[in-house]
């Protein structure tokens, strides 16, 4: 059996759903009369030859992929009572859907050629043979003409042109661009996205419409958007609140009554009462109940408990078993500030701190007082460090701020005459534009520190501290993931930073710095063999960030390959990195990102193991 069908000619035009259709199966006499096994039920298939073998062949290995997976007649394939009458009319029946299927890709002009081998005698070609199927897709329909009506309060509304217009620009099928059904969808639903993005949330499709001109291989679009009208914010309705009141609500969601909607407002309400710490949960929505002109906003909340601790018990391969403790205290009596107390134990470093943060103004800024002291081993000298610091921090869904006044700390033990200390005022700045927290996939961070300081002692220098830190992730395709960027430049501008604390000065190396080498383990080499802090920082790291795949479909797992360096010195003549590189997986939990990584440290010939967790910028 040998028969091919050329490209239907239709004297009129085919007419396209609105909301899509996907190809319909043909109805063919055989299935009604026929029961057809699903393919995953139990049948006598195991024990019987099939009854033919399926073969679809295109020199888009798309459209061969799509049809062999969408074809209905893979379900006929195990009949084992099947003969050569009724496979000629499930070929019929199955070159129709084909062109159905291929018209939803937009091709609509298709060349199909079914034939049947018999001569293959393999288990794979069935009693009957192999059905082979060539296709030649032919070219694309185009869009020809894209027609806009706008209905509702948006039509007559001289302040929405911008976003009328916006909406227009930015149409994803505009004339001339190749037609397919996803495509299509993909297209109406960004539209409609950005209509109910601003002043107009009860937005919608009233209806739309795909225009084939198949003899001229061309379609035409028509898209009717109502919009309802135009939406202004009225009174919040809080629920959930007993322990922090409705008063902290309101100030943080910054939602006044007869402001115009628009639905990033809402995130970034919502967003600030989650990042505050007062609550586990927050959802923030419109009362589509209410007046629809101005809808009340409902916050619904789950606040924290007022205390809450966290234990942790891990092993670090350089130092050894790890204890750590964190208490929270959302409201301390008398002060009612937050409070966090922070308490470390490993072989090589013990640490505990106290933080202490005020609910914030109308503006959102707080008051902040923090304590922490330090006493970590480096190469068997341990040192002992303080830092006091006051001030005020504005934290907000892209930019963050912080002024305050420090006061540090440092000596060898047991050594009081290698004590340093120094006072400076501060000022902290961070930028951040990523797509998705905690799971940004592009996007771009920017940090600044900056503090100017004099040291206290017989000798008071002056000093100027800085730090720029930057971070950009650069998508390379849904299947190639993204480039990860980061770059970290310091200095300290003193004429002479003996007298400085080290906390005041740089190290590097670690998890989140240079790979391979231990926490702070690369700094400036003294005559006695020690790693000392430096006045100069520079590191970067280079690292691809790729989705792994199973039978096809993206998984919670992405692979990492990287390559850091980085150096601290006390002359920029003597500029010298340390590389590290390796490998790494990446695991979207539910408690976070999870970063698993390892990586060789040139210069030690070693390898090590680095695990965090979280997405810090």
């Amino acid at each position: 059996m040998n028969w091919s069908a050329g490209p239907h000619r239709m004297a009129t035009a085919v007419l396209l759903a609105a909301l899509g259709c996907a190809a319909l199966a043909p109805t063919a006499a055989l299935a009604q009369a026929t029961e057809v096994p699903s393919p995953n039920t139990p049948n006598q298939a195991s024990a019987n030859p099939q009854a033919f073998g399926l073969e679809v062949r295109s020199s888009d290995e798309d459209i061969r992929d799509f049809l062999t997976q969408h074809l209905d007649l893979q379900r006929y394939r195990s009949l084992s009572d099947l003969d050569e009458m009724e496979l000629t009319r499930l070929l019929r029946d199955a070159d129709v859907q084909a062109r159905e299927l291929l018209g939803t890709l937009g091709f609509f002009k298709p060349t199909l050629r079914w034939s049947q081998d018999k001569s293959e005698k393999s288990a794979s070609a069935g009693t009957l043979g192999m059905v082979l199927l060539d296709v030649d897709t032919g070219p694309a329909a185009r869009i020809s003409e894209v027609q806009w009506q706008w209905l509702g309060d948006v039509a007559d509304d001289p302040e929405a042109r911008a976003q009328l217009k916006a909406i227009e620009q930015q149409w994803t099928l505009p004339v001339g661009e190749s037609f397919s059904q996803n495509a299509w969808s993909r297209a109406k639903n960004q539209a409609l996205r950005q209509l109910v993005a601003e002043r107009y949330p009860w937005g919608r499709i009233l209806h739309s419409l795909a225009l084939v001109d198949e003899p001229n291989n061309q379609v035409r679009l028509w898209l009717t958007l109502e919009s309802g009208p135009i939406v202004r914010l009225g009174s919040l309705q809080i629920s959930g609140t007993e322990k922090y009141g409705a008063a902290q609500v309101e100030r943080l969601a910054r939602l006044p009554i007869g402001q115009v909607y628009r639905q990033s407002d809402l995130l970034e309400a919502q967003q600030r009462l989650v990042i505050s710490g007062f609550y586990d949960s927050v959802f923030v929505s419109l009362d589509a109940e209410g007046n629809l002109a101005q809808p009340p906003v409902k916050i619904e909340l789950k606040e924290s408990l007022h205390q809450k601790w966290v234990m942790g018990l891990g092993v670090r391969s350089d130092s050894g078993a790890r204890v750590s403790a964190e208490h929270t205290h959302h409201s301390v009596p008398g002060l009612h500030w937050r409070s966090v107390s922070k308490l470390s134990l490993d072989q090589d470093l013990q640490s505990v701190s106290l933080d202490l943060l005020s609910p914030p103004d109308s503006s959102l800024w707080r008051w902040n007082t923090s304590a922490k002291f330090d006493r970590k081993k480096l190469f068997d000298v341990p040192l002992q460090s303080q830092r006091w610091r006051a001030g005020r921090t504005q934290l907000g869904e892209k930019i963050d701020r912080s002024y305050f006044a420090q006061y540090d700390s440092a000596r060898l033990q047991d050594d009081f005459q290698l004590q340093r200390e120094a006072i400076s005022a501060n000022y902290g700045w961070t930028w951040r534009n990523f797509d998705s927290l905690p799971f940004p996939k592009r996007g771009l961070g920017v940090g600044v520190e900056s503090g100017a300081g004099v040291t206290l002692g017989e000798q008071r220098e002056p000093y100027v501290r800085w730090l720029v830190k930057g971070l950009g992730l650069v998508p390379l395709g849904s299947s190639m993931g993204r480039l990860a960027v980061r770059a970290d430049i310091g200095s300290v501008v003193s004429r002479d930073t003996s007298s400085l604390p080290a906390t005041q000065l740089f190290w590097t190396g670690g998890d989140n710095s240079v790979r391979g080498y231990a926490p702070n383990s690369i700094g400036v080499t003294n005559a006695d063999g020690v790693t000392e802090p430096g006045r100069y920082l520079a590191a970067g790291s280079l690292e691809w960030q790729r989705p792994i795949r199973s039978k096809g479909q993206a998984t919670e797992w992405e692979s990492a390959v990287f390559v850091d360096a980085g150096t601290v010195t006390n002359n920029t003549s003597q500029l010298k990195p340390q590389v590290g590189y390796g490998v790494g997986a990446r695991w979207r939990s539910p408690v976070g990102p999870v970063r698993i990584d390892l990586a060789y440290a040139q210069a030690l010939h070693k390898l090590r193991l680095h695990l965090s967790v979280g997405f810090r910028f």
